[in-house]
């Protein structure tokens, strides 16, 4: 008798249960970084992108709300069909002002920003990847049926070779921030090979907070943004020259045949960017910074990896954290290698001096 799908499903579920692997949601109730687990105990989450707590910002809130008593909740279509409104323009344009670049594409998900560049410019190149780069690029690198090669992890040398070979077009793409070490690419070097050898540099800058080196004015960029994270609402954006972002609108088909944007999403994300640019953005920054620091000085983001080894060990290490109220999550294979499991510490500007202290001593206090 052929296996059925229910023992399929099963037997694929154990072997993941058996490498200690498995995942289950977890519901909470608040406000981060502040909730309630279903049993009712109060923790303290360093577990958010929300970097700057604009997610919980009374002026990103209310313009949340006052988009969906003008447009309602959704857009109830592909942009290019009549998911379009003032909303989405006046967001892109916020955005290419902020960004300095001619042109911004806004998405209903940052993952989806990275399959449309990627399919779109890659189809026919050589992508040149960083082996430590989101799932999101790996996918769109997939997607793009093109010639794929992989470069160790922030070795611009290494990337310089594999482009240099490349039969043809050449198109480097890499994360700014890693998301899973916290760590920032060089790109400096990676802009400077991609101008000498005329590849295009595609730039992922979902977890940049903190500034980062500047790109070569020379070289073919696109960046890639979110709203998911630092701007604490949601969805992503495609950022470069207007012809570059034109090509996306007409061949992205992650941008071409999905919903657009909901409008609460995109007026919320812009009085997120109003306040970026603002002094009370670089309060928020400041703050930041010192969290991090207290945590690890001198790390160069928000995200602060604690490598425990083997996935038992980080469950241990996340279980004990959550006795004392703290929520920092295990991250374990395939996330991140086997061998590497880790806390992956995520800091917050709407942290408190007090909260980000308990953290440091429990940490300190891990076996």
């Amino acid at each position: 008798m052929p296996v059925t799908w229910a023992d399929w499903a099963a037997t694929e579920a154990d072997s993941i249960r058996a490498a200690g692997q498995w995942r289950q949601l977890r519901s909470l109730e608040g406000r981060g970084p502040r909730f309630e687990l279903e049993d009712g105990r109060s923790v303290v989450a360093f577990a958010s992108n929300d970097y700057l707590g604009l997610s919980q910002h009374p002026a990103v809130c209310a313009a949340a709300r006052a988009a969906v008593e003008r447009w309602g909740a959704g857009t109830g279509s592909s942009r290019l069909v009549v998911g379009d409104r003032p909303v989405h323009s006046e967001l892109e344009n916020s955005l290419a002002d902020w960004r300095g670049v001619e042109a911004v594409l806004v998405f209903a998900t940052g993952y989806q920003a990275n399959l449309a560049v990627l399919t779109t410019f890659g189809a026919g190149a050589r992508i040149v990847s960083d082996e430590l780069n989101h799932a999101s690029i790996i996918d769109g690198a997939r997607l793009a049926r093109a010639e794929v090669v992989v470069y160790r992890h922030g070795d611009a040398d290494h990337a310089d070779q594999l482009v240099r070979s490349a039969p043809g077009r050449a198109l480097l793409v890499s994360d700014t921030v890693f998301s899973m070490d916290g760590d920032v690419a060089p790109v400096a070097e990676l802009s400077n090979l991609c101008a000498r050898r005329g590849a295009m540099l595609v730039l992922d800058d979902a977890h940049a907070v903190f500034d980062v080196d500047p790109v070569d004015p020379q070289v073919a960029c696109i960046r890639v943004g979110t709203l998911s994270k630092a701007l604490g609402s949601q969805g992503g954006y495609v950022a470069g020259s207007r012809p570059f972002v034109d090509l996306v609108v007409n061949r992205g088909r992650s941008f071409v045949f999905t919903t657009g944007l909901a409008p609460s999403s995109a007026a919320a994300a812009k009085a997120a960017v109003d306040i970026c640019r603002s002094a009370e953005g670089g309060r928020l920054r400041r703050t930041l910074r010192g969290h991090v620091d207290a945590i690890r000085e001198r790390h160069p983001s928000p995200i602060v990896p604690v490598v425990m080894g083997d996935e038992a060990s980080a469950l241990a290490a996340s279980t004990k954290l959550l006795g004392a109220g703290l929520l920092v999550p295990a991250i374990r294979p395939p996330t991140v290698p086997a061998g590497t499991s880790r806390l992956r510490v995520s800091l917050s500007a709407a942290h408190s001096g007090d909260e980000v202290t308990r953290l440091a001593k429990a940490l300190a206090d891990l076996p």
